[in-house]
């Protein structure tokens, strides 16, 4: 009879579920379910969307123990009862950009950075929730416990719903809210009461081999444990077993550069975000709001498949022909331009044409990454490799392109869910001795 594990990611577009056999570390079953479109999500989508994946992945038979990574910074709000008060915020959410520059006016840069390792932008939970006491005071008013996407889902399973006390999270994704210290491993009561008006209660941060819970009986009869889970890019760097030294570039709905370090971050700037990894480490991380989205806008203009917008830049020269695309489709965080728009530069007869426009979106998508990565190296944490993960990175213009932008040793792993596949890692702790 195999053993296995279940990993998740429930990512911004989709949950998606694979089963690892612990004998052979190889995935068996693989299960996928959408999620709703849109900035502003009601948690219960993200819930069905779980339960779907699972059943697709062939349930909890043979099941030991199941971890969830998810997106970061979203915001979910609860009352007393466990009852969802609002449709959640989401981390690609600009509207709380006033609220990000009232936190850093208020504590100053220089103090969040050294307190939470990073400064606030609109994507933080912080933020959020600074935006509901401003924007929904009786909302606001009935918040007793504010917790993340992938806390929320770990709890809903669990034997401890709907029990708020009983909510449960690791540190890395608790060090992507605003108030959480990810050097000592607290929340920071001061920059959350100044937030909601109020003290509610915050997950409990497990270790990263620590469980607190069982599945529900109804789901998982046969037992099995859950895991702290993590944030997506802490799953990810899981998944490919980083070590100090060994970066990642992933290309999804986000584009972030990330990577293990034994080093604190205190980027007063706040193009580091310095977060906290699922093992006891650190997570230096720069996020750029525009990834894989202006591929597929880009193709779409053109009328396009993906493999063919990418052969279409291959037939460019390097710098698109002065073309310029700025890829601010959705604002952006880095840098921090909430409100910031896309734009075409240096477009003329002789070079507009639909290669040098593919090559443009694929080199403006690729160059704030490529920046990003130079500044985390700057800071003092060392890149030796930087590997290249998400849909994305499959195509064959974004890879020969990031290995003419970006200045370290690149390479091309097999196409996996990493981020699910690090939960399962961590679930997998949970059985073996």
């Amino acid at each position: 009879m195999p053993q296995l594990v279940l990993g998740v990611d429930s990512s911004t577009q989709s949950c998606k579920v694979i089963a690892y056999d612990l004998a052979t570390g190889d995935v068996v079953r693989q299960g996928r379910a959408p999620h709703p479109v849109g900035t502003e999500v009601d948690p219960e989508d993200w819930w069905k969307a779980l339960l779907s994946a699972i059943e697709n992945a062939g349930g909890f038979v043979d099941v030991l123990a199941i971890s969830i990574a998810g997106q970061q910074h979203g915001m979910v709000l609860l009352d007393d009862m466990g009852r969802v008060l609002r449709p959640a915020l989401l981390w690609n959410d600009v509207r709380s950009g006033p609220q990000a520059a009232e936190l850093v006016e208020h504590f100053g840069a220089e103090s969040l950075a050294e307190l939470t390792g990073s400064v606030p932008v609109a994507s933080f939970t912080a933020t959020k929730v600074l935006w509901v006491k401003q924007n929904e005071p009786q909302i606001a008013k009935q918040v007793a416990a504010v917790c993340l996407p992938h806390d929320y889902l770990s709890w809903r399973l669990s034997e401890n719903y709907p029990d708020i006390k009983k909510i449960f999270t690791d540190r890395s994704d608790a060090s992507g809210t605003g108030y959480f210290d990810p050097k000592n491993n607290v929340y920071l009561d001061e920059v959350f009461e100044y937030c909601l008006g109020h003290r509610a209660i915050l997950p409990t941060v497990l270790g990263a081999e620590e469980s607190v819970a069982n599945v529900q009986f109804e789901l998982a009869p046969g037992g099995a444990r859950i895991g702290a889970g993590m944030g997506d890019n802490a799953g990810a760097a899981r998944g490919l077993d980083l070590e100090p030294g060994m970066f990642a570039v992933s290309i999804g709905t986000s584009g972030t550069v990330f990577g293990s370090s034994s080093k604190t971050s205190a980027d007063s700037s706040g193009t580091i975000s310095g977060f906290a990894d699922a093992d006891g480490q650190f997570l230096p991380l720069v996020c750029t709001l525009n990834a894989a989205r202006v591929i597929e806008w880009g193709a779409s203009l053109l009328g396009v498949t993906l493999d063919e917008f990418g052969e279409l830049a291959l037939k460019a020269q390097k710098h698109s022909g002065g073309m310029r695309v700025v890829p601010y489709l959705e604002g952006e965080r880095t840098p921090n331009l909430p409100n910031a728009t896309a734009s075409v530069e240096g477009i003329n007869l002789s070079n507009g044409t639909r290669e040098n426009f593919a090559r443009a979106c694929i080199e403006g998508m690729l160059g704030g990454l490529a920046h990003g990565a130079s500044v985390v190296a700057g800071a003092g944490h060392l890149i030796q490799s930087i590997s290249f993960v998400g849909g994305a990175a499959a195509n064959k213009a974004v890879q020969k392109i990031a290995g003419e932008i970006f200045n370290f040793k690149i390479n091309f792993p097999k196409p996996q869910e990493y981020v699910a596949l690090g939960a399962a890692k961590q679930a997998a702790k949970l059985i073996r001795p």
